[in-house]
């Protein structure tokens, strides 16, 4: 298949397929890794990273420079034990049971040229009779961090939306999933498959923090959807690591704003929330999407309010400002 790599042809028995990549909070990539790792997924195929990425930077580990590597995009297999026979004994599986095809990329590649990356993606589930595609994303609420995390869904018909309905998911009747989480279950539909995604509700100042709570939750829904069990005790102990985390920043930033250790009124809390969510980085999706904003807004300057809509969303305008308003000295008299 052009552009992709087949490591082994697995046989599968009525597949479906999990696509994630990163996102806010990294709740589908984090969701979709664990899944890999608790189901000991076996990696089949890849997609060749040179048409979709390009590097953008080297890592320093212990003070060395790494060698810069283009992101990985990889597709995993897991027959499913109900659909199997167990010691020779043979039983009947359960009719809902199905195996996974896995597909996780460690980045979101040049959304210009999404529909190509999705269509190869497709042309693998195609080869192994897929006919239904999940993704996972994140939901910003306003909740706190220490909230359980409720679950969304958005789906591609009607019918599966009831579906959803009877596991207690809130369905999103309005608005949209940005990124490839989003954009690739859409791309799917176009070209006949059915599916859903499952979002996880973030708070909104953390939305630039890994979301382990987030990703339990939407790894939850999906086991009670697909009957499929996983061990979350890792993924429970990284919430309470996190939430250590968040609660020791939060306790700074009370101690630095006021000086001393007494009391802070909600208003102030709200505003060391903001803070927080200030000093944390940014998902390399979302820089790499200002960036691009940056560069079509120098050659029209009408996408400026596009441009500041993004930095407004992820806290991050003063970050940007001086190099905002240069825009507008750039093209400072010149015609229409």
């Amino acid at each position: 298949m052009e552009g992709i790599t087949v490591l082994k042809r697995p046989r599968m028995k009525n597949p479906c397929l999990v696509v994630a990549w990163p996102g806010m909070g990294e709740v589908a990539y984090k969701a979709a890794t664990y899944m890999v790792d608790q189901l000991k997924a076996e990696e089949f195929a890849r997609i060749l990273p040179e048409d979709f990425f390009y590097l953008t930077g080297s890592d320093i580990q212990e003070g060395v420079l790494t060698v810069p590597e283009l992101p990985k995009s990889s597709f995993y297999y897991w027959r499913n034990p109900q659909l199997r026979r167990s010691a020779g004994i043979p039983f009947s599986p359960k009719s809902d049971a199905r195996d996974l095809i896995i597909f996780v990329s460690n980045a979101q590649p040049d959304l210009a040229r999404a529909d190509i990356y999705s269509k190869r993606i497709l042309q693998v589930a195609k080869m192994f009779g897929v006919d239904t595609v999940i993704s996972f994303a994140s939901m910003p609420q306003p909740i706190d961090h220490t909230q359980e995390s409720g679950v969304w869904g958005a789906s591609t018909s009607t019918e599966l939306n009831s579906t959803l309905r009877k596991f207690n998911f809130r369905i999103l009747n309005e608005g949209q999933i940005s990124g490839m989480n989003g954009l690739f279950l859409g791309l799917a539909k176009k070209e006949g498959f059915k599916g859903f995604c499952l979002l996880g509700e973030i708070p909104l100042y953390t939305i630039q923090i890994e979301n382990p709570r987030a990703a339990l939750a939407v790894l939850g829904a999906f086991s009670k959807v697909f009957n499929i069990r996983f061990d979350f005790s890792a993924l429970v102990e990284q919430i309470h690591t996190m939430e250590g985390e968040i609660n020791r920043m939060l306790e700074y930033l009370k101690l630095g704003a006021q000086g001393h250790s007494g009391p802070i009124g909600e208003e102030e809390i709200e505003r060391i929330k903001k803070t927080l969510s200030q000093l944390t980085k940014l998902p390399h999706s979302v820089k790499d999407k200002i960036d691009k904003l940056f560069e079509s807004t120098k050659v029209d300057i009408s996408k400026a309010h596009e441009l500041k809509a993004e930095l407004d969303k992820w806290n991050v305008y003063k970050d940007y400002e001086d190099k905002f308003l240069d825009l507008f000295k750039r093209n400072k008299g010149k015609g229409n």
